[in-house]
């Protein structure tokens, strides 16, 4: 189910019977159709041990389950939305970005010390979004949300990607992630902007970041 753009802060999502959608709770700002919603206990296709992980990781972004025949009209807090077409691959996205996604999409959650060693659990606690980020795995559409809309960085191992840890929104593809830090003389003089971090992500893929270091 592919969302269609209403402008830079709504999408519409058809709802066909026999499949399911997630989305943020609040999320929905209209709906035509025989549409139902219900709080999510597990969460996607990840069953048990997924809604686990999320508890592990202390996750504040309940999901509803979105079923029926119809079409849904999702939008949040005012934020610009950027949709994810997955074709099998994973995406990695903080939780607190999701708005809306498909019900087909396998969902985990994934400890960023695993990615990165010891400097990824360092970039989750630099940026306030935690230890774990979440996963969606499989076939299907994705509707993030961000500041002042996203933009698409290709990652290749020629050309690693380095993004302020605030801007970061989501990524996919064979992608390594480490914090470095970008010490120079402004932050010596104690003059700097307090991007003293970096976030570094190589391999190949994508990478998502927002165009404001603002927090949802």
């Amino acid at each position: 189910m592919a969302f269609t753009r209403i402008n830079s802060k709504m999408v519409e999502a058809r709802i066909v019977p026999g499949q399911r959608m997630f989305s943020q709770r609040g999320a929905m700002l209209a709906y035509r159709g025989a549409v139902s919603f219900t709080p999510s206990i597990t969460g996607g296709q990840g069953g048990v041990m997924s809604m686990i992980g999320r508890r592990v990781a202390n996750e504040a972004t309940p999901l509803m389950v979105v079923e029926g025949d119809g079409s849904v009209m999702f939008g949040h807090g005012g934020h610009h939305i950027h949709c994810v077409d997955l074709g099998g691959e994973t995406l990695y996205v903080e939780a607190d970005r999701l708005l809306a996604f498909d019900g087909s999409l396998q969902q985990g959650t994934m400890f960023m010390g695993s990615q990165g060693g010891v400097m990824g659990v360092i970039r989750g606690q630099v940026s306030g979004q935690g230890l774990f980020t979440t996963t969606l795995q499989g076939k299907g559409s994705v509707a993030v949300m961000a500041h002042g809309g996203v933009i698409e960085l290709p990652i290749t191992p020629q050309a690693p990607v380095h993004v302020d840890p605030q801007a970061y929104v989501a990524h996919r593809g064979d992608v390594r992630n480490k914090l470095s830090a970008a010490l120079g003389w402004r932050e010596m003089v104690g003059r700097g902007s307090g991007e003293a971090f970096q976030l570094e992500l190589s391999g190949h893929g994508m990478v998502y970041v927002q165009a404001s270091e603002e927090k949802l």
